[in-house]
């Protein structure tokens, strides 16, 4: 964070001082909420969870080096006491992101977020110091404190939003007010909570809506693919600009193939200029999210080249998201269980298929969280598309859901021993461990409550002969 007394923090936030003997002293470290990331300068937001309270560890992490605790109660060491501890977070980051030269890009969408946030990193990088969200931090609380770790040298602060609701997307716009807004999609995650896709719409399209206007720099970049998203260019004043594979589309794609590996090739078009990209990462849904990031990096003057170069050699930064390990028996474990949707579930089938074409393929999925009503023909849908797209075996995991994955790939031609249902993670890798053979490839993914990502750790380290090999 850009260093600010301790007093100048408590003015900002509206909070009092409490065991403070000299409130010149300076915030230099990072603002955290984990007493594990504590270092000295650091200032600790102290957070009352479902099972621990952070001001239990006020006392240990000031004797860690951090300056001070931000606490909703006096904590016996140095304190900035406030009302409540999340709003002045984000009074704080509003703060400090007014006081930087930076430029503010945010990112929405149903499905891709993370992924074309952590390529939007990557390109914009070779032009200067950017912070971006780790992870996918993208709520009320992780959105500030990615704001707060940027710097006086940081030029890109890339801030990816989430939204579970009608006005979450305008509330974090307001903490952070971005001059670029990017809106991917707008699919079914979330679809139970927010009751449908135009509601989805209304929510996403919140971010335009927080853009300064054209004449003040304000850039909204929209999905031309997406008609629901095409749509948000009347609710912004911002100026507009299209990426997608329609002709259209300002920054587009052209002649997108399918390496024989399954990663990502296309031709890469801008107002500037036009390049070749062939992606490192897995799967023909990245094209979408790299001219997403293609979009952002034009619009903040990188030639065509410099972008199809960065997203050539761009990686995966988060965990779990297409995550791709070869083992020395020719297996090949794809794990993108860090969460499922719908259109998410579709891509990443399409991407196995792609993979393993001459090989023999496995789709272990699970449940897909938060679809509402429409959780029964939706993972129907998904058990159904694996059997069109001929992967070779479907392992549905758990409950209820699980079981409509199967019954839809059952009717949709599959039986056998083609398709089957097991109860739980261990079953799923006890089955694995007994039938995978070298050059299979295997697909793991389920929201992330179903925590799914324990089968593709334990294949992966699972050796050529079934024993699990040491760490």
């Amino acid at each position: 964070m850009i260093a600010l007394s301790l007093a100048e923090i408590a003015a900002v936030v509206g909070g009092q001082t409490h065991d403070i003997p000299d409130p010149s002293v300076q915030v230099t470290g990072p603002v955290v909420r984990d007493s594990r990331e504590v270092v000295p300068g650091s200032l600790f937001a102290a957070f009352v969870g479902e099972r621990v309270d952070g001001h239990d560890y006020a006392a240990q992490v000031v004797a860690a080096g951090a300056a001070a605790v931000l606490a909703s109660r006096p904590v016996g060491v140095p304190a900035i006491v406030v009302e409540d501890v999340q709003t002045a977070l984000g009074a704080l980051a509003r703060h400090v992101v007014r006081r930087l030269g930076a430029t503010l890009v945010a990112l929405t969408g149903s499905a891709g977020k993370t992924s074309t946030k952590d390529l939007i990193a990557q390109v914009l990088q070779r032009k200067a110091p950017t912070v971006f969200t780790p992870g996918s931090l993208n709520n009320e609380i992780g959105l500030p404190l990615t704001a707060l770790s940027a710097t006086e040298e940081t030029r890109f602060l890339v801030l990816e939003m989430g939204a579970r609701g009608i006005g979450h997307i305008r509330y974090l716009a307001g903490l952070t007010p971005p001059r670029i807004g990017l809106v991917l999609n707008v699919g079914t995650a979330h679809i139970g909570e927010f009751g449908g896709r135009e509601q989805i719409a209304q929510a996403k399209g919140e971010l335009v809506e927080a853009l300064p206007p054209a004449d003040e720099g304000g850039a909204a970049l929209l999905n031309a693919d997406d008609p629901l998203v095409r749509a948000m260019a009347s609710r912004t004043k911002a100026k507009v600009v299209l990426f997608g594979e329609s002709a259209e589309a300002d920054v587009r794609a052209e002649n997108v193939r399918l390496t024989d590996s399954g990663q990502p090739a296309f031709r890469l078009h801008t107002p500037s200029g036009a390049a070749d990209v062939t992606m490192r990462l897995y799967g023909e849904h990245h094209v979408s999210n790299a001219l997403a990031a293609a979009a952002v990096a034009h619009e903040l003057g990188m030639s065509a080249e410099e972008i199809a170069t960065a997203l050539s050699e761009a990686g995966s930064l988060s965990r779990w998201r297409m995550e791709v390990t070869e083992r020395p028996d020719g297996v090949t474990i794809v794990n993108d269980a860090y969460n499922a949707n719908p259109e998410s579930m579709r891509a990443a089938l399409r991407a196995l298929a792609a993979m393993g074409k001459g090989r023999r393929t496995w789709a272990v999925l699970g449940k897909m969280a938060e679809l509402g009503d429409e959780a029964l023909a939706e993972h129907d849908a998904v058990g159904r598309l694996a059997v069109r797209l001929n992967v070779s075996k479907l392992v549905a995991v758990g409950g209820i859901e699980a079981s409509w994955l199967q019954l839809g790939a059952y009717n949709e031609g599959s039986w056998g021993e083609e398709s089957v249902h097991v109860s739980d993670a261990q079953a799923a890798i006890d089955l694995l461990r007994s039938e995978l053979r070298p050059g299979d490839v295997v697909l793991v993914k389920a929201s992330r409550s179903v925590g799914l990502e324990s089968v593709a750790q334990a294949l992966v380290e699972t050796g050529a002969e079934g024993e699990v090999a040491a760490r």
